[in-house]
């Protein structure tokens, strides 16, 4: 039996105590860790495109139109 596709999970960074890496007001990606989840951590995506655990007290889930779920999954260019 074919697992059904998730859609993707995104966050609103509420607060960054200690996490200079995260930016308040800021969208960040999920990637599902149930064992990260069971100790009330989140793995988040940063701007450099690798995953950390954070405080799951940080975010609030937020749902966002899928024109936006589409533009987050589009590379990022980087300026020179």
């Amino acid at each position: 039996m074919r697992k059904p596709k998730t859609r993707a999970q995104f966050v609103l960074c509420i607060r960054n105590e200690g996490c200079d890496d995260l930016d308040v007001r800021k969208v960040y990606q999920v990637i599902p860790d149930v064992d990260a989840e069971k100790e009330e951590y989140l793995r988040i995506i940063d701007e450099s495109g690798e995953d950390y655990l954070y405080p799951a007290q940080y975010f609030l889930a937020i749902e966002l139109p899928s024109e936006a779920v589409k533009a987050f999954a589009e590379p990022v260019e980087q300026s020179a």
